[in-house]
């Protein structure tokens, strides 16, 4: 189900009531071995917590937006890193996108976006150019606020590490 992270409450099956997914069944995990507490606050009201945000739609199709944990909240207002990131993948010139939080002494937090360009493209873009893109492309206040041009660190498996990401962003805030 998707419901309220608080109230455990399902949320209204209209494609844009942003809630968390919940799992409960036999092909779930039992717990974390040999970690109570975490088994504990994962399994909290009967519900396995994802940590997934998405909305539920009419015919019970459900689309995931976010981590909890990747969501920026700017001045108020929620920020999906993944739309920021959907947004920065249409630009010609991108190869690799990663959007976190930093900090900021005016909103809380802003996007921060590291990019890795194509070794093809043919202009590169500067770090205004992506901005601009971005505004052009979305929402004026959920473009990123800096861009950094690198290469991404990722696992063995190739996920991009954002915990190491969000240390870089706010060491250079």
């Amino acid at each position: 189900m998707v419901a309220n992270p608080e109230t455990l409450e399902p949320v209204a099956k209209d494609g844009k009531t942003l809630g968390e997914i919940f799992m409960k069944g036999n092909l779930v995990m039992k717990g974390y071995l040999k970690n109570p507490s975490t088994t504990d606050k994962s399994f909290e009201g009967g519900w396995f917590h994802s940590g997934d945000l998405a909305v539920w739609h009419e015919d019970g199709y459900i689309e995931i937006k976010d981590r909890s944990k990747d969501i920026i909240i700017s001045g108020g207002e929620n920020i999906s890193s993944i739309e920021v990131e959907d947004v920065l993948y249409r630009h010609p010139a991108i190869m690799e996108a990663a959007v976190v939080a930093m900090n900021d002494e005016k909103w809380g937090e802003v996007p921060c976006a590291f990019v890795a360009l194509k070794p093809s493209a043919s202009v590169v873009p500067t770090e205004e150019d992506v901005i601009q893109f971005c505004r052009e492309n979305m929402a004026r206040f959920k473009a990123p606020k800096k861009v950094i041009f690198c290469d991404l660190p990722k696992t063995s498996t190739g996920k991009i590490q954002k915990f190491v990401l969000r240390d870089q962003a706010n060491q250079k805030a």
